[in-house]
């Protein structure tokens, strides 16, 4: 039975109605500090922690709970005699439940230039520890972290008048991965100041379940970084349509991504997270329509992200193609009014502004672990790039160039990508051969009406031999970027040479398998 609750708590969401049903329920309340202050204010009776401890508040807050008085109370076996002598003998009464929440150490961490004393401060110490304790005593004890489960406590209890063995075992699993989340939110702060620490702990938190995975017969969840101040769908919200998929998500972070390379109005269309089209322009109607126009074929049942606002004239030209998810900074409410004519597209809306953090890892599975490196955030600076032919670029060269070698970071290796007029006209993906991928940008280039005279290629990654460049170049191809770095670098640039075209080395490559 539950007939006195300890209740700790840093966020008080949920905490007043929870008070008055434990209240109505004749369970008595004992609280520490602020929480004891809070239910007061409700006209409720409770006990401050100081007046069974006896000991004052000490260092500020530091001490509070850390005294045998809690921890007896809510360590103590109910079915063995020696405790409950024990209890007797010191004059101890049992909890039946503890409700603590934690200082909000991730939100403090995670902002902007924060001092490492206030961050510091926000270590909570008793917290964890009295949830730890009530968690390992859950036969006796209910752990009670998330606000979300006092209305189910609440109902139980007033149903058959305890908690059953198997809520009470859920409860003490949510209680240690609780603990453990934030521990490792902690440990992953100190261990920041080093690169590649010799220990990376991983926390994440469910955000939500999927339908299925890449395929049906795979179970499948989203995952949040536990306390990231950014993840794929904060401050994202769903106009319409149905479900996101894990697909969904994975073509979400590929088209985003790469939108957000650019701060003119641009689109870019993503189709099993490459690329299919992308397009600058003076406004997004007409991003939107050359990178359609890209390749239209590819672009059927794909993800479009867009990073100006919607309104009606562009809402119809989306909604006349098969759009699997759509994402914008804002839409117009006659847009919204017309996307949500078409059931199978998910409408998002991306609130968030900020850009991805310093120090952000990428991670991959491999049997038995992970591969994990910095993520490919950075820029390369024009002026630091060579020019190795004898003519070099124009600014409206220099444009296209550029453009193609930020859309080249999002293709997966061996990536091609031609370019003309801020559009790409053509991409060679995911090939073993970057001769093939070079072939395959051509031709797609040519099937959706390109003409491959007067663009430029961007590749990924060096060209080791003239092959590539030379297909390109007999295509009509005027220029091209690449890292360079390979042992015949100067048969490729002569080869440029001979064709009285253009190369750009930016020294550093961008592979992405």
């Amino acid at each position: 039975m539950v007939a006195r609750a300890l209740i700790s708590v840093f966020d008080k969401t949920g905490l007043d109605d929870f008070a008055r049903d434990l209240h109505e329920l004749g369970v008595e309340l004992v609280a520490s500090g602020g929480t004891a202050t809070f239910i007061a204010e409700l006209g409720l009776p409770v006990t401050r922690v100081d007046e069974l401890t006896e000991v004052p508040e000490m260092l500020g807050g530091r001490v509070k709970t850390l005294h045998p008085a809690i921890h007896a109370a809510i360590l103590a076996r109910r079915d063995l005699e020696t405790d409950i002598a024990a209890l007797e003998r010191h004059g101890i009464e049992p909890f039946d439940l503890v409700c603590v929440n934690l200082y909000p150490f991730q939100q403090v961490a995670a902002r902007k230039d924060v001092r490492e004393e206030d961050a510091v401060e926000m270590i909570d110490i008793g917290g964890p520890t009295m949830l730890r304790a009530a968690a390992k005593n859950f036969v006796h004890v209910l752990p009670v972290c998330e606000a979300e489960r006092y209305g189910t406590i609440v109902a139980e209890l007033r149903e058959s008048g305890d908690i059953g063995i198997q809520t009470r075992r859920a409860l003490a699993a949510e209680a240690f991965s609780h603990t453990a989340a934030y521990e490792a939110s902690i440990a992953t702060w100190f261990a920041d100041r080093e690169s590649f620490p010799d220990r990376l702990l991983l926390s994440l938190e469910k955000v939500i379940d999927l339908p299925y995975g890449e395929n049906p017969h795979q179970r499948a969840a989203y995952y949040a970084e536990f306390g990231a101040r950014r993840h794929l769908l904060s401050r994202v919200d769903q106009l319409g349509g149905k479900q996101l998929s894990f697909n969904n998500l994975n073509d979400l972070d590929a088209a985003r991504s790469l939108v957000r390379e650019f701060t003119v109005p641009a689109c870019a269309i993503v189709k099993h997270a490459n690329p299919c089209g992308c397009a600058l322009a003076a406004d997004v109607e007409d991003a939107y329509a050359a990178a359609l126009a890209a390749d239209p074929v590819s672009a059927y049942g794909g993800v479009v992200a867009l990073n100006r606002k919607v309104e009606a004239p562009l809402a119809e030209r989306i909604a006349a193609q098969f759009t699997e998810v759509l994402i914008a900074p804002e839409y117009s409410p006659e847009a919204i009014e017309i996307l949500r004519r078409k059931e199978g597209t998910r409408i998002l809306q991306d609130r968030e502004r900020r850009g991805p953090g310093p120090g952000e890892r990428n991670l991959r599975r491999v049997l038995g672990g992970f591969l994990v490196q910095d993520a490919d955030l950075e820029h390369e600076d024009r002026d630091r790039m060579e020019t190795p032919t004898s003519r070099s670029p124009n600014e409206a060269t220099w444009g296209d160039l550029l453009f193609a070698w930020r859309v080249a970071k999002h293709v997966a290796s061996n990536a091609i990508v031609l370019a003309k007029g801020l559009q790409t006209i053509g991409i060679g993906t995911g090939q073993p051969s970057r001769v093939d991928a070079v072939r395959i940008a051509l031709e797609k280039s040519r099937e959706h009406g390109h003409d491959p005279t007067g663009s430029v290629l961007a590749s990924d990654a060096f060209f080791p031999f003239p092959d590539g460049p030379e297909l390109a170049l007999d295509a009509g191809v005027m220029a091209i970027i690449q890292p360079g770095g390979s042992k015949r670098d100067d048969e490729v640039a002569a080869a440029v040479d001979r064709a009285r075209a253009v190369m750009v080395l930016t020294g550093r490559r961008h592979f992405r398998h």
